[in-house]
């Protein structure tokens, strides 16, 4: 007969561990007091039938025998059973066989302890491949002697007969426990391959959550504070040159200067607080655009013109996400055309095309520039500019050819 081990092997489980040992550090403690305190209850009662009943062989033999079995247990199976050693554990497998066998000779009666030597062998191998042999020379020293008995017509058969019983019952039970056992380190570490694969998702998971919010972060630095701080740049030169014959030319430019400082500075605190742009706060989107046209018209002294009649009455009906794609691609056109376009006027047309599942919302704006090839320079901000679109399911156009102008479109579904 057997008993459930912690694990395969005897050392304490580590409590707690996923799909791990079967018993806790607890429990694995109460099985341990459990093993010694049935060892010394049986061979206390062993040896006491050794001292009052009659034995067939002689007494100080048996007593020896247990008494070894005994010491061997306390110095070498017990200690085993926490140190994990190979020597201790095979010297005591030993000790009881050759106890064993010594007590099946001359007291067969004793051999109730092969309940606990079973059990004992389980416990104490680490394998199952260790323990099939050592259960099989502990059932052979049991049956040595009462085999020989009862050719001598001197022990009935059902003496070897047990012994045999409880063999096969004891190869069974820790053939199937070691297997269990296997099982339960194979999920334990699958589990924890599991879980190291999941701390690495995680962690990339996080670096990429980092990486999305550092370009979120550039797009919203290069769409705001730097368009407004080139502004401040451009203006503060025209106002210095305008010095100091123009006094009202200057002035005017400094107001100019200062509104594109406070709106910086409003954005700035927007942007830290994740909020959305300030000029969507309290404005519609073609509010927006139209403040957003007229403030560049100032700036640049170009001609421009808002065209929203493809609208209608009523202005579109979009989400605010969707909303700032169309004001920030604005924004972004905008300063292309003046950094770049040599522009005399410029048109801003919001439109609405299509219906039901086909309809969009887009934003055109037109310059008569010296244009470009947009197959050549594509610009980090047009591209920055696409990504805002593709995430809100949007697309942006570009077109344009050296010495014919520029047209940027920003198009978002209306849902």
């Amino acid at each position: 007969m057997t008993s459930l081990p912690s694990g395969r092997s005897a050392g304490p489980p580590v409590s707690g561990e996923p799909g791990g040992p079967p018993l806790s550090e607890r429990g694995w403690r109460i099985t341990l007091v459990v093993l010694h305190v049935a060892f010394a209850v049986l061979l206390a009662l062993a040896v006491v039938d050794v001292l009052v009943d009659d034995v067939q062989g002689s007494r100080a033999v048996v007593l020896t025998a247990l008494g070894g079995w005994g010491l061997a247990y306390l110095l070498l199976g017990g200690p085993a059973l926490l140190s994990r050693s190979a020597g201790r554990r095979i010297g005591y497998l030993a000790v009881m066989v050759v106890a064993v066998g010594v007590i099946a000779w001359h007291e067969p009666s004793l051999l109730f302890m092969m309940f606990l030597a079973y059990s004992q062998v389980w416990f104490l191998v680490e394998r199952a491949g260790e323990g099939v042999p050592w259960t099989l020379a502990l059932a052979a020293a049991a049956t040595a002697g009462p085999l020989v008995d009862w050719t001598r017509g001197a022990e009935p058969l059902w003496g070897p007969g047990s012994t045999l019983v409880g063999l096969a019952f004891s190869l069974a039970m820790g053939i199937w426990v070691h297997r269990v056992l296997a099982q339960s380190e194979q999920r334990a570490d699958l589990i924890r391959e599991l879980e190291s694969t999941r701390a690495e998702l995680a962690v990339l998971h996080h670096q990429q959550g980092m990486v999305a919010e550092r370009e979120r972060l550039a797009r919203e630095v290069h769409d705001t504070l730097a368009q407004g701080y080139t502004s401040i740049v451009v203006l503060a030169q025209t106002a210095a040159a305008a010095l100091p014959g123009d006094t009202a030319a200057a002035a005017e430019r400094l107001a100019v200067i200062e509104e594109v400082a406070r709106e910086n500075l409003a954005e700035a605190r927007a942007m830290v607080a994740a909020f959305a742009p300030v000029a969507l706060d309290s404005a519609t989107l073609v509010e927006a655009l139209q403040r957003l046209t007229e403030r560049f018209g100032r700036e640049t002294g170009l001609a421009t013109r808002v065209d929203t009649a493809t609208l209608g009455g009523a202005g579109p009906a979009l989400s605010r996400a969707e909303e700032i794609v169309l004001l920030r691609g604005a924004q972004e056109a905008l300063a292309n055309v003046r950094r770049h376009a040599s522009a005399s006027a410029v048109v801003l047309r919001v439109s609405r095309v299509g219906s039901g599942d086909d309809a969009h919302v887009s934003v055109h704006v037109e310059d008569d520039g010296v244009g470009f090839d947009p197959a050549v320079s594509a610009g980090v901000g047009l591209a920055g500019l696409r990504d805002r679109a593709e995430e809100v399911g949007g697309a942006v156009d570009v077109r344009s050819a050296p010495g014919e102008g520029t047209r940027v479109t920003v198009r978002v579904p209306v849902r």
